[in-house]
């Protein structure tokens, strides 16, 4: 079983290498500009998706590896009283929609991360960056789901593997931090 989880994820990284290079370097290029336009990235997913959010956006307003003043890095999913009172009053599918709503400027960087691109609490956050003249990046796997016709690039991760689709999005996440420390000298 431990081989075979870890040939799986070696499997997977492969496929990444061959097939997303290109985008993750977009990607990298959509958050270094947010940053140096003075701009904040907003993130936000469900479950292991949520945790995933808010690793970036300590690793962004803390420090990844370089040390460097802190950056706006928010994740929307760590504040239980708008989350429940959102919940509570809209439905939970308008979690994130809202606070986008309420955070996200235009230039802002609205990251969403969705294992089946089908998640509609981020689908909705999508489509409220959008309107806000946000770009949006979105991290998915499967086929990409719905989250490809309503952002700007969504990252497909290969796989239909849920553990190995989370796995290549927090090192995704952690190469967009390290070239936003590459900013900095």
């Amino acid at each position: 079983m431990i081989l075979e989880a870890l040939q799986d994820h070696q499997n997977t990284t492969q496929l990444v290498i061959d097939k997303l290079t290109g985008s993750i370097e977009q990607a990298c290029k959509m958050i270094s500009d947010t940053i140096k336009s003075g701009n904040k990235v907003l993130l936000a997913g469900n479950g292991g998706s949520a945790a995933d959010a808010q690793h970036i956006a300590a690793e962004l307003s803390g420090r990844f590896v370089k040390e460097r003043r802190a950056l706006p890095g928010i994740a929307l999913t760590v504040d239980t009283s708008a989350l429940t009172a959102i919940a509570n009053d809209y439905g939970y599918d308008h979690v994130f929609s809202r606070q986008v709503e309420a955070f996200a400027h235009g230039g802002d960087l609205f990251i969403g991360i969705s294992t089946s691109g089908n998640s509609q609490g981020i689908l909705n956050a999508f489509e409220t960056a959008t309107k806000l003249n946000c770009k949006t990046l979105g991290l998915s796997g499967r086929d990409g789901g719905k989250m490809n016709g309503i952002c700007d690039l969504n990252i497909v991760v290969p796989s239909n593997v849920t553990a190995r689709i989370q796995e290549m999005h927090i090192l995704i996440g952690h190469i967009l931090c390290q070239s936003v420390d590459n900013l900095f000298e």
